[in-house]
């Protein structure tokens, strides 16, 4: 893991992008993972789980020189109050916009649209006392926001981030992330015992291997943590994923008796349907 990190007391550039931001911090998890702050706009104000659109410029036109913005969609994994912008991303070598942003440095800017949109956020559900997080990949992105959002935790007694990667070393990101809220000095003590972390490897030997899907369908991570099956009534469910994990959880839900909610009629579950190809959704196998 390496990390390059802004100086502050440095003169920060004159944008030159539309929409620019300045890269404040960058964390290489392993050859195709990575994480990077960015400063954040003052009139941006957005909810705990939401996306925006960002990138870089494309390539000149061969034959006009014109550049056109490359843009994709992105959640915020950073919670609502931090002071700075979050963003989670895969490395695709031949992809038209991750083969440009995994090379960006400290200091660099990026062009972030301040639209912020999604589902995954707590007003498109009906209160609850248990909250499951459902991901695969790079979908924790949206959950690192919300498990850093005291609002969670008023509203429910019990949150699992259940989460399943490959390989081990693209659990890192979001084990790191757990293991840091107990002592966090602003979330600590919403936290408290009431976030369990489940993190599963589907190729690469693990203390937990499976499907995530398979495993709440099984009723194995309910097990684990001595909880009741999915009920209506108390438990809620987001996922962030591949279309097929996506609807393989929504038929989990649907199965309990469980309704898919949306901004303007919250029920029992919500599901992230921003698909752009590279982003948020790239590199699920779950």
């Amino acid at each position: 893991m390496t990390d390059q990190t802004l100086n502050t007391t440095e003169a920060k550039p004159v944008p030159v992008l539309p929409d620019a931001q300045t890269v404040t911090s960058i964390t290489h998890h392993n050859d195709w993972l990575f994480s990077f702050r960015v400063t954040r706009p003052q009139s941006l104000r957005f909810r705990s789980g939401e996306f925006v659109m960002i990138g870089l410029m494309g390539d000149p036109h061969p034959e006009t020189g014109k550049q056109k913005p490359l843009l994709r969609a992105y959640s915020i994994a950073s919670p609502s109050w931090d002071d700075e912008l979050e963003f989670y991303s895969i490395k695709v070598q031949d992809g038209p916009l991750t083969s440009k942003l995994q090379h960006i440095k400290v200091g660099d800017q990026i062009i972030l649209r301040p639209k912020p949109v999604g589902t995954l956020v707590l007003d498109a559900l009906l209160p609850g006392n248990r909250m499951y997080f459902v991901c695969t990949g790079t979908g924790i992105a949206p959950f690192a926001s919300l498990i850093r959002d005291p609002e969670l935790y008023e509203k429910y007694d019990e949150v699992i981030l259940a989460h399943t990667c490959r390989y081990k070393s693209e659990l890192t990101y979001g084990a790191d992330l757990v293991a840091s809220l107990a002592d966090d000095p602003l979330i600590g003590e919403f936290v408290g015992d009431k976030l369990k972390y489940y993190a599963t490897t589907t190729r690469e030997d693990s203390p937990r291997m499976g499907r995530v899907t398979d495993l709440l369908r099984n009723g194995t991570i309910a097990k684990e943590f001595d909880l009741p099956p999915l009920d209506p009534k108390t438990d809620r469910l987001m996922v962030c994923g591949s279309m097929a994990l996506n609807l393989d959880v929504k038929d989990i839900c649907e199965s309990a008796g469980m309704t898919e909610g949306s901004n303007s009629m919250p029920a029992e579950f919500v599901v992230e349907k921003a698909f752009v190809g590279e982003g948020v959704t790239e590199n699920f196998d779950g």
